[in-house]
């Protein structure tokens, strides 16, 4: 499918990383330049109901090529970057029939097997990957390519029987807003897929419960000079606090079904503080525990302070899908029995994060998330093979034939 291919490259081109210090929609420029130009092509492919509005959400709609009635359903992937890292002058570079071992990718960095072992199951296969300064963008140019490569397929080969599909392309993502503005009644259809994953075979519909937290250390700043009895650091204040958390409980040592803090950030000086972390749990239960837990510790050190130093402000994210795709557990079956259908075997796990389809199946359009074939996403070590690519397009083809086949 050298399409696919060419369209991924074009895609990851556009520097599209979205910026939460931004209120606007979208948070950055580069986004609306990609959804121009994705327009453009969905136009190209005489799609019908083409619409970019002005915040950068762009949908459309392939029509069915049956005359029974059957559920519409839709496609979803988002067109922002990760702030983790660079995401402008990506460089691609292409490793064609991977035989194993370290592989270079300049700026002095390597992949390797002995970091990232999953290189061992892709003997033979091309692997895009970054140079080594910049994330590649496969989250998510990579579902954008293989949705639009899956839509022209599908009309190169009407002897392909399908309902209506609808696609959507939503903007920040990656800063928790892409299903803020998404207008499911207008989107129309039934339910959707997030293309959202990673590794061939992933099919998730729960996620984290998700929460953010800002610990604020106030302290008192004076000339260092003439500061005996004077000066309140807040930066030892907030290691304090960092001690006392969990030192088990951080992405780094958990996985599954594990729950976590995150100290994703720091403002650091004298006078003020502030850490940044990031709380997360599948349980929602558990998530309450873990705010507790905070409230807590934040507690106890301003009683050993002898005053109201630390103050701690929480903000809830977004929720665990499962509650509301289960119901609907058809849409689960179906995307099982188009992989294997296509030679993939399904692998039902959690996502340890969140995707626009938790927000949009809150929002009543049950959305599961569908493997796209990448591999560490937010850095300078994501890759993807375009094997993966390959077969999720064949799996979103296919879940296309099967929704018709079920309801005619």
């Amino acid at each position: 499918m050298t399409t696919l291919i060419e369209r991924f490259l074009r895609y990851v081109s556009f520097d599209t990383q979205s910026d939460h210090t931004v209120d606007a929609c979208p948070s950055t420029s580069g986004q609306q330049v990609l959804a121009q130009q994705l327009q453009q092509e969905l136009i190209a492919l005489n799609l019908e109901s083409v619409k970019l509005d002005s915040n950068g959400y762009l949908t459309a709609r392939l029509p069915s090529n049956i005359s029974t009635s059957v559920p519409t359903i839709g496609f979803i992937a988002h067109m922002d970057t990760a702030p983790d890292a660079s995401g402008k002058d990506v460089n691609p570079q292409i490793v064609e029939n991977y035989q194993g071992g370290d592989v270079s990718l300049g700026h002095g960095e390597i992949l390797s097997p002995s970091m990232y072992p999953e290189l061992n199951q892709l003997h033979g296969d091309t692997l895009i990957t970054t140079d080594g300064s910049t994330l590649l963008g496969a989250d998510n140019k990579a579902g954008i390519a293989e949705i639009i490569t899956a839509i022209a397929y599908l009309q190169a080969n009407p002897e392909i029987k399908h309902g209506d599909i609808c696609i959507g392309f939503t903007p920040d993502e990656e800063i928790g807003r892409g299903a803020n503005l998404f207008d499911v009644k207008d989107f129309g259809a039934e339910w959707a897929y997030t293309i959202d994953g990673g590794p061939v075979g992933e099919l998730e519909f729960e996620n984290f419960n998700a929460s953010s937290a800002d610990v604020i250390c106030h302290g008192v700043n004076v000339h260092p000079g003439s500061a005996k009895d004077k000066m309140v650091n807040s930066m030892g204040m907030a290691a304090k606090f960092q001690a006392m958390m969990p030192s088990d409980e951080t992405p780094e040592c958990t996985e599954g079904y594990e729950g976590f803090y995150h100290l994703n950030a720091m403002q650091t000086s004298v006078a003020k503080t502030t850490l940044s972390y990031i709380i997360r749990d599948f349980d929602t239960a558990g998530l309450a525990e873990r705010k507790a837990f905070m409230q807590q510790k934040v507690a106890e050190l301003n009683e050993v302070l002898g005053c109201e130093r630390i103050e701690l402000k929480i903000s809830d994210s977004y929720n665990n899908m499962r509650e509301m795709v289960e119901p609907h557990a058809h849409i689960i079956d179906l995307a099982k029995q188009a992989m294997i259908d296509v030679d993939v075997q399904p692998d039902i796990k959690p996502i340890r994060g969140g995707t626009d389809g938790a927000r949009l199946s809150f929002m009543g359009l049950p959305c599961p998330n569908v493997f796209t074939g990448g591999y560490n996403f937010h850095g300078i070590h994501e890759f993807i093979t375009v094997e993966g690519m390959e077969k999720s397009v064949r799996v979103i083809v296919r879940l296309a034939e099967l929704t018709a086949k079920k309801y005619v």
